[in-house]
């Protein structure tokens, strides 16, 4: 269910980043001849005035077709011609591509929002566990709920005063109730509690609908703003260091963070929908062939060049961008299932 759960989540976000691309087009009246849901092969369709909607088999996301995005044009029908991408204006084509990255924001500002007004159920989760502590050897694990604690001043006086006890806590795993006994330490090793453990405080208090807007949006800056810092840090461990960070995670590493969110409720999994949506918005900004971003580079170096880049030139370095990206994921890919083993 949270695999059925986070695919249909990212299809969502990826339509949603198409739409804008497909609603600023039929703005500026380009002739869009396909808005699909879904990949081919085609189930269905209906044109609709002069664009194809169709519903296609594959479930992952959806397109749309822009006449002249791909750098073709029919050059025996002028008034076509004059409503292809490729020769409108440059601050049109800017905007028609922009505006898919700017939904992907939207959303994840909007679901960052809605989560600070509906608020969620305060908690203690742990984040880490120590080897050879008393929580290793009883069982605990990073993402397991702390039931009965809210803060973290009471959970810390209720081991103080257990220590060397043999207590029971209940915990919350993966939306089961568990319940593990430990003895706390009564000397603890520099750094370390009595359990070995590392916890934090989760949960939020309901909010108004404008402080909701507005907490949701500096959320929303904030988290662009680490996600650029962790892509230069990716970036610069790839090239100096040949490898890849530990914590970066593929589709299949998505699905095991999404089994953690979901453990613990409804809000958490829908704060990794909407961090998901930023990450694609912050991917597709970044200036690197076959990304958005790339695109709008590329119209930035045409203006600054005074005429269109060569078309082979684009062709050629998109298709080496979309290589080094399917790498990229390949590889990630490949590290998230030997975890698994």
């Amino acid at each position: 269910m949270i695999i059925v759960l986070v695919i249909i989540a990212i299809s969502i976000l990826i339509l949603v980043h198409e739409l804008g691309h497909f609603l600023v087009a039929k703005k500026f009246g380009l002739l869009v001849e396909e808005f699909g849901i879904g990949f081919p092969p085609r189930l269905f369709s209906k044109k609709i005035g002069e664009t194809v909607y169709s519903v296609n088999l594959l479930p992952f996301g959806g397109f749309v077709k822009i006449y002249g995005e791909n750098l073709e044009t029919d050059s025996a029908d002028l008034e076509k011609n004059s409503r292809a991408f490729y020769n409108q204006k440059s601050w049109r084509r800017l905007l028609v591509i922009i505006a898919g990255v700017v939904m992907n924001f939207f959303l994840g500002w909007l679901v960052m929002s809605v989560i600070f007004m509906i608020g969620a159920p305060q908690s203690l989760v742990i984040t880490d566990v120590v080897a050879d502590s008393p929580a290793v050897l009883a069982g605990f694990q990073p993402g397991d709920q702390l039931a009965g604690f809210k803060k973290s001043v009471e959970f810390i006086n209720f081991i103080d005063v257990n220590k060397g006890k043999e207590i029971t806590l209940d915990v919350i795993r993966a939306g089961e109730n568990l319940s593990i006994q430990v003895v706390p330490r009564v000397s603890s090793p520099v750094g370390q509690g009595a359990l070995g453990i590392a916890f934090a405080e989760a949960g939020l208090e309901k909010m108004p609908f404008f402080t909701s807007l507005w907490t949701g949006l500096k959320a929303s800056v904030g988290i662009v703003a680490m996600i650029f810092v962790s892509l230069f840090q990716l970036l610069f461990s790839l090239f100096t260091e040949g490898r890849i960070l530990e914590g970066f995670v593929g589709p299949i590493g998505i699905f095991g963070v999404a089994s953690q969110a979901a453990g613990l409720g409804v809000v958490y999994l829908m704060q990794l929908i909407g961090l998901i949506s930023l990450n694609l918005f912050v991917l597709n900004i970044l200036p690197f062939p076959a990304l958005d971003g790339g695109r709008m580079f590329f119209i930035l170096l045409e203006k600054i060049k005074g005429k269109p880049l060569s078309v082979n030139f684009e062709r050629s370095a998109n298709a080496i961008g979309f290589l080094v990206l399917l790498f990229l994921m390949i590889a990630v890919t490949v590290r998230d299932i030997i975890k698994l083993f």
